[in-house]
């Protein structure tokens, strides 16, 4: 897959520590890789963005892309309002991807919280962007209870869409998981009909760059270029239920 969109049932689930534990993997095997962030909300023009913590992790081989900036941390749409500044449309996105494809191997596309936010006034959605170019989407999902109904509804959203989902990641998994996380492991797949291909460990952004890139490959699955084996990962939380 060229362009990859990474989008979450929520905010603040670890779409940014996915996409860096992906960009840092593809990196490590000689591929080339983009960070596209279309909207980044909620920072100041001098605080660093996702774009930059992206980079700081998987390294500075990276290319980072941000498109538009508003202060307020709110849906794209409604920040771009009410910083009287213009918005980022579909189009846009797509447009911006696909120029970072024809130069990079691999384009990751990071949404802002869930995949139906509004990134314009006319409730454009990371969605409608990722069915213009027929890019699929990786949905990034919390460990705990309340997760099976947001990644069913994500999921669904996808298939109504006609778009591919690439499987769910795991943004940050307890060092003590709960009875609800660990029976979600086995229930997730069942709930939205689409793989579970990794699972980060909790705190993994406060790693160190370095040890944050030897550790990446190890929380996802091969089919995103890691060495994550999600029957064994299962078999032993599922074993202390």
């Amino acid at each position: 897959m060229t362009v990859l969109f990474v989008t979450g049932t929520g905010t603040e689930i670890g779409k940014t520590m996915v996409s860096a534990a992906i960009a840092a993997t593809s990196l490590a095997v000689g591929f080339s890789v983009a960070y596209l962030k279309p909207a980044q909300t909620g920072l100041g023009p001098d605080q660093p963005g996702d774009a930059a913590e992206v980079t700081r992790l998987a390294g500075h081989e990276l290319t980072g892309v941000e498109l538009a900036r508003y202060p307020d941390p709110l849906a794209p749409a409604t920040a771009a309002r009410r910083a009287g500044l213009p918005s980022v449309g579909p189009a846009e996105i797509a447009e911006a991807a696909a120029k970072l494809a024809a130069v990079h191997d691999i384009v990751l596309v990071e949404g802002a919280g869930g995949l139906l936010v509004r990134f314009d006034q006319e409730g454009s959605t990371l969605a409608d962007a990722a069915k213009m170019l027929g890019a699929p989407v990786l949905v990034v999902a919390q460990a705990g209870l309340g997760t099976l109904n947001t990644a069913a509804l994500t999921a669904e959203a996808l298939r109504a869409r006609a778009l591919a989902c690439a499987g769910f990641v795991i943004g940050s998994w307890p060092d003590d998981p709960d009875l609800a996380a660990r029976s979600n492991l086995a229930d997730l797949p069942d709930c939205t009909g689409a793989p579970l291909i990794g699972a980060l460990p909790a705190g993994a952004g406060s790693l160190t760059p370095d040890a944050f890139r030897q550790a990446a490959p190890g929380w996802l699955a091969p089919r995103i270029g890691g060495l994550w084996d999600v029957d064994a990962f299962t078999a032993i939380w599922s074993s202390i239920i």
